[in-house]
């Protein structure tokens, strides 16, 4: 879009939210117009707090259906809107509810923590969910007795396990495919080719045991090796006085690690990094989206009535870490 295009259609996405009386979320990965445009910018647990208090009757979600979903387990009375009920999340497809239930028949008494990156219907038989952000909370919440059940993401399960020290945590094997896509040898050569630059690392990176180990064995700093939530980068590049950050998570992140910090260079570990299902959302579906009313999401209420217990657990643990830790 030309300067004249985006004006106008911010314009025009403001009038109609407007008249809807709609609030617009958006994540981090989203792209720039539209993290722009948004009244709300944030990560899954932040725009879980706003979804679940808003006085709006409508929610547009510019993420990915799973968080469309959340916002209306958490509020059920308003009308949620995605601009693309095909915006899905390949992290989410990775354990099913009829999955889950096998694992927990295979453990009975077992605390079932996922990631909030699941299904309704996975949230459904959770005992409560976490986000990058308070995982290690959420954790540690837990009577060190109780074994654990945690899904999906194995990269992160292992970030926590190795920051609790829980040894009675078995993890499900799921990823999301773009964080695993960040591997340690593109880190390592990246970190050799830019000795003084500081590292943000995603801790669903397939790269963040890499960084740890590069960190621990000297190769890289340990006071420049941040394993961080997005919420937390975006505090972090706040707070930073390195030249250049390299930024290991999806790329759509750079945008509001740049506007925190115009000064400081923040570049993506890998390029490619590029979640296809956030990028579904576009300007001209979040337009068509206000003016039509579509997609609307819907959740089973027997289902929602579950599931949002679980959630509201994960928003009642305390105060996110900055640091995801």
């Amino acid at each position: 879009m030309t300067e004249a295009e985006r004006a106008e259609w911010a314009d025009e996405v403001r009038r109609l939210a407007r008249e809807r009386d709609a609030v617009i979320l958006a994540h981090n990965y989203q792209v720039a117009e539209i993290q722009d445009i948004a009244d709300h910018v944030g990560d899954s647990l932040a725009l879980s707090r706003v979804a679940a208090t808003v006085d709006a009757s409508v929610i547009v979600f510019c993420g990915v259906h799973f968080m469309a979903e959340t916002a209306k387990i958490l509020n059920p009375g308003k009308t949620v809107l995605i601009p693309d009920a095909a915006a899905g999340c390949s992290l989410a497809d990775s354990i099913t509810a009829d999955q889950l239930r096998s694992w927990k028949a295979a453990y009975p008494g077992a605390v079932v923590v996922s990631y909030v990156n699941t299904t309704a219907a996975v949230k459904a038989e959770t005992d409560i969910c976490c986000t990058s952000s308070n995982a290690v909370e959420v954790v540690q919440s837990i009577p060190v007795e109780r074994e654990i059940l945690f899904c999906p993401d194995q990269f992160l399960g292992a970030h926590v396990q190795r920051i609790t020290g829980r040894q009675n945590m078995h993890i499900w094997m799921g990823e999301c495919h773009v964080h695993a896509g960040i591997n340690g040898a593109e880190l390592a050569d990246l970190v050799h080719r830019e000795p003084e630059a500081e590292l943000f690392i995603h801790p669903e990176c397939g790269c963040a045991t890499s960084a740890l180990y590069l960190a621990t064995s000297g190769v890289v700093p340990k006071e420049r090796t941040k394993i961080l939530s997005t919420a937390g980068m975006v505090k972090a590049a706040h707070d930073t006085t390195a030249k250049k950050v390299l930024v290991a998570t999806e790329t759509g992140m750079l945008h509001q690690l740049r506007k925190a910090n115009p000064i400081t260079v923040f570049e993506p570990v890998n390029r490619a990094a590029v979640c296809k299902y956030m990028k579904m959302i576009t300007p001209a579906k979040l337009l068509r989206s206000l003016q039509t009313m579509t997609d609307v999401v819907d959740v089973d209420p027997e289902i929602a009535v579950r599931a949002r217990a679980s959630v509201e657990r994960m928003i009642a643990i305390g105060t996110p870490s900055p640091r995801g830790e």
